[in-house]
């Protein structure tokens, strides 16, 4: 059988795998800086 290709590091971490966990993660660290700062400042 032919199966997909998978895309691994070096050290055989699965990239497809974080890529979609990181996805469900929630906010990232900039985008809660931007969320806070537009917060206290008022501004969008």
């Amino acid at each position: 059988m032919n199966q997909p290709k998978r895309n691994v590091t070096k050290s055989g971490t699965d990239i497809d795998e974080v890529k979609r966990q990181n996805a469900h993660s929630g906010l990232t660290y900039n985008q809660v800086k931007q969320l806070l700062g537009e917060r206290f400042t008022g501004k969008k």
